[in-house]
């Protein structure tokens, strides 16, 4: 557009997805830096730099942040199923490792999930109607396992006992309880999915 002095206004363009994911990225810097007691709309907003309107626009409720995050985690879940089968690798053994806290991408998911999981009800807590949206969004993160892995193992109760012991695995880490003993866990992985024990 012209001003009326000659010159040329310049054109802003909007990036509305660039701003949801600037809004998650600061949610997901709060969580891991300050923890879920810190995490407020506010806060996030001004972490992202945008307004609290702006962050409403895209988040109608600290709920629906939280299921845009878990949204992220099952969109990085569904790369990461279709990478390891993409190289050849099983998913179910995939699935049965064990994070490790001192690698920085594992230890940075566990204080993500960490996070999450305390912003989830627990089981005796009475039904919230709020955290409909969360609940769901975790679903999806869960369902995208329990997919590729009944894809690859087509009996149901092999496939239901591979999920059991790899959340098991993951829930015990994300605790900070004694990890399983490595060579001990590799004889149950290779038992688990019938291949050649470790030496």
């Amino acid at each position: 557009m012209n001003r009326p002095d000659g010159t040329v206004e310049p054109v802003t363009t909007r990036d509305p997805a660039g701003t949801r994911d600037r809004i998650l990225d600061a949610l997901e810097t709060l969580l891991l830096d300050k923890g879920l007691s810190q995490v407020t709309l506010d806060s996030v907003a001004a972490t992202a730099g945008v307004s609290k309107g702006g962050l409403l626009y895209h988040f109608k409720s600290k709920d629906a942040l939280l299921a845009g995050l878990l949204g992220r985690v099952a969109d990085r879940t569904e790369q990461q199923v279709r990478t390891t089968v993409e190289q050849g690798r099983s998913v179910a053994e995939w699935y049965l490792q064990t994070p490790h806290p001192d690698d920085e991408v594992d230890a940075v998911e566990l204080a993500l999930y960490r996070s999450m999981l305390a912003a989830m009800r627990t089981a005796d807590a009475p039904q919230d109607p709020g955290r409909a949206e969360t609940d769901r969004a975790l679903t999806e993160v869960m369902q995208h396992w329990k997919t590729a892995i009944d894809n690859e193992i087509p009996d149901p109760v092999q496939s239901e006992i591979v999920q059991l012991v790899g959340d098991g695995v993951y829930l015990r880490a994300l605790v900070g309880a004694t990890p399983v003993d490595p060579d001990l866990y590799r004889q149950v992985v290779a038992r688990l999915l019938g291949t050649p024990a470790p030496d």
